[in-house]
């Protein structure tokens, strides 16, 4: 089997999603969609490697005053920009600071707060969904900032259309954490008191359980395939998605 993790210089959190085996037999394709943390970090070098590596689509699911603060540079692929999530003035994020606040454990907030995003943000969602099933035949790669949060709801997404297994979802979900600990370590190590610091490393840690808690709430909802196709994606689109994962 292939090394689904890249070495892509500058950035520290980049996989194929290739690999994966699907229900009722096979495995999905590498080289079709690529997740990654922010690609503004890759060096020349990097740029090389993944131009190299096939892609010529980036999703950017990052939102309009992180662009703003990192303007993105030319790039020698097409970059569609869909933010997933709304920006920091947004009124309601003290909501969802509650829900976090009010589980029982780390565990729980993630899921919480994923299904929070995934019913409030669902025609996002979509979108970055639609991008991806819309892009011409070539290999696609999705980022946010860390690759983790927005990447890791938008990659279970697509895997689970695919037909990939829940639980390899959440243990690819899983692989973000170890991924970017030289980025997080230092961010929580500096934290003023052990409480900051245990935010953050809840912050910080992407437990398989949380991923497979929010596949277990769509599933009893009816599917992921369900979900995006009542937050707008064409059927045309779901099939694209499964034709281009499993190759």
């Amino acid at each position: 089997m292939r090394e689904r993790t890249l070495a892509w210089d500058g950035c520290a959190n980049v996989r194929d999603l290739g690999g994966h085996s699907i229900d009722g037999g096979g495995t999905t394709a590498y080289g079709a969609v690529v997740r990654a943390d922010s690609v503004r970090r890759l060096s020349a070098a990097g740029w090389r490697q993944l131009v190299g590596y096939g892609i010529e689509t980036i999703v950017d699911l990052r939102m309009h005053e992180e662009l703003a603060a990192d303007p993105p540079d030319a790039v020698p692929v097409n970059v569609v920009h869909v933010p997933v999530l709304p920006e920091p003035e947004w009124p309601h994020w003290p909501e969802i600071n509650a829900i976090s606040a009010a589980a029982a454990d780390g565990v729980t907030s993630t899921r919480d707060v994923y299904l929070a995003f995934l019913d409030r943000f669902a025609p996002r969602f979509a979108t970055a969904i639609s991008a991806v099933a819309t892009a011409p035949p070539h290999g696609i790669l999705v980022h946010c900032m860390v690759g983790k949060d927005r990447t890791g709801l938008v990659v279970a997404l697509l895997l689970r259309l695919a037909g990939v297994p829940a639980e390899e979802v959440a243990a690819d979900y899983a692989e973000s954490e170890a991924n970017l600990r030289e980025l997080t370590q230092p961010w929580i190590e500096e934290a003023h008191d052990e409480g900051e610091r245990a935010r953050r490393r809840r912050l910080a840690a992407t437990p398989a359980e949380s991923m497979k808690g929010v596949l277990r709430e769509l599933e009893r909802r009816g599917g992921v395939a369900a979900y995006l196709s009542a937050a707008g994606v064409r059927d045309d689109e779901l099939a694209a998605i499964r034709a281009r994962l499993r190759g």
